[in-house]
């Protein structure tokens, strides 16, 4: 990997004080930060070459059109799909599962089965919740062993001729676990059940490839990999996009409007309803384009030396218990420090300039099955340091003897 003070020249945030104290920011799993390349491109649109997309035959139109395609098509290649048609623009990873239990969710009978699991994110529970109170379905949830790992012989044994879909995710936001969502996939399609994958924790931190993992539908947030707030992607096989109805009704997305029936708009626009955020989607390419200079590969291995770095040490300081230890793990750590509240040790945190997520972390289904009412969670990302790390550690130490 390049350079670590090099990169961290890219993200001007670091450079910061927090109360006084250099930040050191470990809430990567909330937001990453944004490096100058994708600000400076947002800056260059909204001053240079602002114009909406698809409607218009003028200079200014085509060109912020001819940016949005050009990022269609630099996701699909990101992500290894077949089509451009089957990338979907939306607001993140939240709307992308909503889209696919309200459109797909109406293809479901009454009776049908959907499988979660305790991992899960609010955002991959309240979504099917919410189709359970159109459809009298089934939504069975997939229990944890000991170390925060899915329960596979539980999962295999939870099909029946009446399951339809699975979703879950890559990576849980809490406990960092990484998911086998190819065999995951295997068994479901075994089943004639397709698979929707919650991919936000996972798209900038490893290598995706969606036919590789078997994923009917991807979801995932740009604001989790470099890139703007605002814009998500949803990627979903051809066949059941076509087969899909659309999500929300307006300009773009349809093929002929009359005041006695409607047609369509071909994918993907079927499922792009009104004015997208063209100019977050075209600085999203360039997050794209940051993450590939560096790597994915890349990237990788440096937050698992920090999450194996960070994991020895908190492991020595009295007390602290770490929630999550699966052999496989993504860099996030989550913990609480004696009988502390979370909440404590995040403003302690905070007052020693390290930014850390405390809470429940929309997975109170999870909290709940760990039997506490939330965590401290520091997650790490391709700009962190063992240096910080260290930090962190002396940090934790002070805090834990305030707080016993």
């Amino acid at each position: 990997m390049k350079d670590i003070d090099v990169l961290r020249k890219d993200f001007p945030i670091l450079e910061r004080k927090i109360n006084g104290k250099p930040l050191i920011y470990f809430d990567n799993g909330a937001s990453t930060q944004t490096p100058r390349c994708v600000v400076d491109e947002i800056e260059r649109i909204y001053y240079t070459g602002k114009a909406n997309v698809h409607r218009g035959v003028h200079t200014l139109s085509q060109e912020a059109t001819a940016a949005m395609e050009a990022t269609r098509e630099k996701v699909r290649a990101y992500i290894g799909a077949d089509s451009t048609e089957e990338i979907i623009f939306t607001r993140g990873t939240t709307e992308s599962i909503n889209l696919v239990a309200s459109s797909y969710g109406q293809l479901l009978a009454d009776g049908d089965e959907i499988i979660i699991t305790t991992l899960e994110h609010h955002s991959n529970i309240v979504p099917w919740q919410l189709l359970q109170q159109k459809k009298n379905i089934t939504i069975k949830v997939v229990p944890l062993d000991a170390n925060g790992a899915l329960d596979l012989e539980s999962y295999r044994n939870m099909f029946t001729d009446r399951t339809r879909l699975v979703s879950v995710a890559q990576v849980s936001n809490v406990l960092g676990t990484v998911n086998p969502i190819a065999e995951m996939a295997t068994i479901a399609h075994r089943h004639g059940a397709i698979v929707c994958v919650d991919g936000a924790q996972a798209i900038a931190h490893m290598k995706v490839d969606v036919k590789a993992l078997g994923a009917d539908f991807y979801a995932f947030s740009s604001h989790k990999m470099y890139g703007p707030t605002g814009v998500g992607v949803l990627y979903g096989r051809k066949e059941l996009l076509n087969a899909m109805p659309p999500y929300q009704g307006g300009g773009e997305m349809i093929g002929h409007v009359s005041f006695g029936s409607t047609t369509w708009a071909d994918l993907p626009y079927k499922f792009e309803a009104g004015t997208p955020d063209y100019v977050g989607i075209a600085a999203l390419s360039k997050a794209l384009d940051y993450l590939q200079s560096i790597g994915v590969e890349n990237i990788a291995a440096h937050e698992h030396r920090l999450l194996r770095y960070a994991t020895t040490q908190m492991s020595e300081i009295p007390g602290l218990r770490i929630f999550g230890t699966a052999p496989e793990k993504s860099a996030v750590i989550s913990f609480l420090i004696g009988n502390a509240h979370h909440y404590d040790t995040g403003v302690l945190l905070d007052q020693l300039g390290i930014a850390v997520r405390t809470g429940h972390h929309c997975a109170q289904p999870l909290m709940d099955y760990l039997g506490v009412e939330g965590t401290v969670r520091a997650s790490f990302a391709l700009y962190n340091t063992e240096e910080e790390v260290d930090a962190f550690i002396v940090a934790l130490r002070r805090v834990a003897s305030m707080l016993s």
